[in-house]
């Protein structure tokens, strides 16, 4: 049977210093990004749901609890829905107030295949099919959730899409709390993908 696994990213971090958190853990949704949840939760009655997949990072594990609620369905960590790895993390990160300032830390953006974050993109490719397709086989013919982060997500889209990998940061189509659904055929093969924001509402003003 067709089916779609909608693999969602995270609400709002609680994160005023702009901390690079990568995969840090004790990284908690902030109040916005809560109600980012709950909204998700509401989105997500409208899917005959059969499995909830999600990150390790406490960010996606809330995310994720008012899903799990709204359909009395258990959660299962997969790790492969991590964050990508980032050399940088724990550090602010910005050019003219983070680590970017300093001249050591420019040679580790010399290789764009291997960029700051350390995590081939095609490392990341190869785990995020394994997870979605994990995913949709848990649902048995239903739909399912995956819960991850925006690097992860856009890179697993660009595949999919055949888009260029090597990509400016600031224009990923991967809003706080969207969702990038990837539709199977009857064959359990990738059919298409569509994107869509259910917490738009919530998302904060660009500066």
């Amino acid at each position: 049977m067709s089916s779609s696994v909608h693999v969602i990213r995270h609400g709002e971090v609680e994160n005023p210093a702009k901390i690079l958190y990568g995969r840090q853990p004790g990284w908690k949704l902030s109040n916005r990004g809560q109600e980012m949840a709950q909204t998700l939760g509401d989105w997500s009655k409208t899917i005959d749901l059969g499995a909830l997949h999600v990150s390790p990072l406490q960010r996606a594990q809330e995310t994720a609890a008012p899903i799990a609620a709204a359909h009395n369905i258990s959660i299962t960590t997969d790790e492969r829905l991590i964050e990508a790895s980032n050399i940088f993390e724990g550090k602010p990160f910005g050019v003219g107030d983070g680590v970017l300032r300093h001249p050591s830390a420019w040679i580790h953006l010399l290789n764009p295949w291997k960029p700051s974050w350390g995590e081939p993109y095609e490392e990341q490719i190869t785990r995020m099919l394994a997870a979605i397709f994990a995913a949709r086989d848990a649902a048995a013919g239903k739909d399912a959730i995956c819960i991850s982060h925006q690097l992860p997500i856009w890179i697993l889209r660009s595949a999919i899409e055949s888009r260029r990998l090597l990509h400016d940061p600031r224009k990923r189509e991967c809003s706080l709390a969207s969702v990038t659904s990837v539709h199977f055929d009857d064959d359990g093969l990738i059919s298409g993908l569509t994107y869509s924001e259910p917490a738009r509402h919530l998302l904060p003003e660009k500066k």
